[in-house]
């Protein structure tokens, strides 16, 4: 990472789903999967998915700040998942699915805390936001099958059915946003 480039760590459901949501964006130089948020040391895919390991499946997004704004990447973030489920999106349920944006500074933080506030106060959801807001510790990268899961696995089931719709939804709502 060079100095013009910044950081966000975000898990909101499925990191296939989320990694293709911010690989689509202007500025965005590389969005990696992983782990985060919880206390087993490299944990692997099976680990994390039997929901034990406290770990979420979360994304790593290289950012250029010039082009695309934390607060662009907020409302991406906020738009395509539902941040009012706690532990669940859809039908990928457990807390390995949760609603959470892990910051890298104080920024991000107060950032993130403001718009949850924002979004509850206006009522922009049904139900409350339950997203965490949580300083990021080690982000764990994961195994090479799942970069670029999407991209790689377009005709397979779960993509057409869930990443796809996200997409398409991604495409009406931030066009501008958009490679």
């Amino acid at each position: 990472m060079n100095s013009s480039t910044k950081t966000a760590v975000f898990a909101n459901g499925c990191f296939w789903c989320t990694e293709a949501v911010f690989s689509m964006l202007k500025g965005v130089s590389s969005v990696k999967p992983g782990y985060t948020g919880g206390k087993i040391k490299n944990p692997t895919y099976e680990q994390v998915s039997d929901g034990n390991t406290g770990h979420a499946e979360a994304i790593l997004i290289t950012y250029d700040p010039s082009v695309i704004s934390y607060d662009d990447l907020l409302a991406v973030y906020f738009n395509t998942h539902d941040p009012t489920t706690l532990n669940r999106q859809g039908n990928d349920v457990g807390t390995q699915y949760r609603s959470v944006i892990f910051y890298t500074d104080d920024e991000q933080k107060s950032k993130a805390e403001s718009l949850i506030k924002e979004l509850n106060a206006s009522k922009a959801y049904d139900k409350p936001v339950v997203t965490d807001v949580e300083p990021l510790d080690v982000f764990y990268e994961a195994e090479d099958y799942h970069h670029d899961y999407y991209k790689n696995h377009q005709n397979q089931g779960y993509c057409q059915l869930v990443i796809a719709p996200k997409l398409e939804k991604l495409q009406k709502r931030f066009e501008k946003l958009l490679k």
